[in-house]
């Protein structure tokens, strides 16, 4: 069904044409700033009359001796120099919300006549580690937004650009293979069924092999051949790699699951995917010149952006010790969406600290002729989950609080309240 503010610019606009002798009469109809004055209002008189070297008064009253919206709305009023208000009708208002109570599906919302490729890229949880807290609102609000474009008539993408690549896993996988128990490895890879490894347990290997790559530089270089045989393909530590994965995804599943969310596997895309484009991606930026060494490092210094001293600010591609960082990965993840995904708008859902990150990476997206003044690319920023300190919530030992407790707490608080209310309620509707 067409929105009433559709119809009313439809029919003014018509009303202008006529009355102007010409096409492309825009009405601009809006929802009026304060409710004595209606529930819309027409500015485009203004305009026009202007266009025609006329008095805009009048030639609002001329646009009303041509205008029926009598089904619609109560007689319309000219205001001011020339605006037109508009106030719908009870019995208009009261069919529209009786055919959209019909609609349970649609909820009465037309489709858009453009429906277009919309990559959202949300969530996107570090493998190895509990979902916490943060990731609750970028879970929430990313799956909001895929809905309500659904909703709308477009194609959703949903990406989950999960952090499953880099030298935390040669460091997990160094870790298990030579310093954790050959006993409890056994249930690390499933050998033995009688030992479930959960991912809390990860998380604790985790945190000690931390510890050794921090302490031990000899552990920190075997971890590091971990990485570099992560990356040239070694088939063992690829198996083992993705038992970690594989058991990271199941638990955010189940998140997933718990939150009702439509989030699935098949939307995963994180960044061992992109791997082998990264070298591609700064050697494209070098040969358009865009890129340039920087104490060893390899930046982009995209324009408009400085640092406190006023200095260019770096877009770093590449470290000097040849790593590649998160923005490497983006613009990758950025150009395959847009070539092979064929995105005409790319939204990212994450928190308000990662602003000048976006800015940065659409700006050399731009730079490299990556993306076009057609795609839309957007960052929907939310805030810190702050305690009652006004600091990021963490545990008492200063922790992230981990996102299934939260649930489980709220959860079991809902119950009982329920319980306090309703103590008869049958136990199936509570």
């Amino acid at each position: 069904m067409k929105a009433a503010l559709d119809i009313l610019e439809e029919r003014i606009s018509a009303a202008m044409e006529v009355v102007a002798g010409q096409g492309d009469c825009a009405a601009i109809v809006r929802p009026a700033t304060d409710a004595k004055f209606g529930d819309y209002q027409a500015n485009g008189i203004m305009g026009l009359a202007k266009k025609l070297k006329t008095n805009p008064r009048k030639l609002a009253e001329e646009v009303l001796k041509n205008l029926d919206l009598s089904d619609i709305c109560e007689p319309p009023e000219v205001a001011g120099p020339g605006f037109i208000n508009l106030r719908l009708k009870t019995e208009f208002v009261a069919g529209e919300l009786l055919e959209i109570n019909k609609d349970t599906a649609g909820l009465g919302i037309e489709k858009t006549s453009e429906p277009k490729n919309i990559v959202v890229d949300f969530s996107s949880p570090n493998i190895a580690k509990q979902m916490h807290v943060g990731h609750l609102r970028s879970t929430i609000i990313g799956d909001c937004i895929c809905r309500m474009l659904e909703t709308l008539g477009h194609k959703v993408i949903r990406q989950n650009h999960i952090g499953d690549w880099g030298t935390q896993f040669g460091m997990l996988i160094n870790y298990m293979l030579h310093v954790h128990t050959a006993e409890r490895m056994e249930g690390v890879f499933g050998t033995k069924p009688e030992d479930v490894f959960i991912l809390e347990d990860m998380e604790q290997l985790y945190r000690h092999a931390k510890e050794e790559y921090d302490s031990d530089p000899k552990f920190a270089e075997g971890s590091r051949e971990y990485v570099v045989g992560l990356q040239r393909g070694d088939a063992q530590v690829l198996r083992q790699w993705k038992e970690i994965v594989d058991l990271s995804l199941d638990e955010c599943q189940k998140i997933y699951d718990y939150l009702g969310t439509t989030l699935k596997k098949e939307h995963v895309c994180g960044e061992s995917f992109y791997n082998n484009s990264l070298p591609t991606v700064v050697e494209d930026l070098r040969h358009a010149g865009l890129a340039e060494p920087s104490d060893g490092a390899v930046c982009v210094f995209p324009e408009g952006f400085r640092n406190k001293e006023g200095q260019p600010l770096p877009f770093i591609i590449r470290k000097s010790d040849g790593a590649y960082l998160y923005a490497t990965t983006d613009l990758a993840a950025l150009r395959y969406r847009i070539n092979e995904l064929k995105a005409n708008a790319i939204v990212y859902v994450t928190d308000s600290r990662q602003k000048l990150h976006f800015e940065m990476l659409f700006a050399v997206a731009k730079m490299a002729g990556w993306t076009r003044d057609d795609i839309e690319l957007s960052h929907v920023m939310f805030g810190s989950v702050l305690g009652e300190d006004g600091a990021p919530l963490k545990t008492r030992s200063g922790e992230n609080v981990k996102l299934k407790e939260l649930l489980d707490e709220a959860v079991q608080r809902a119950m009982s309240v329920v319980e306090q209310k309703n103590p008869d309620l049958p136990a199936g509707k509570k």
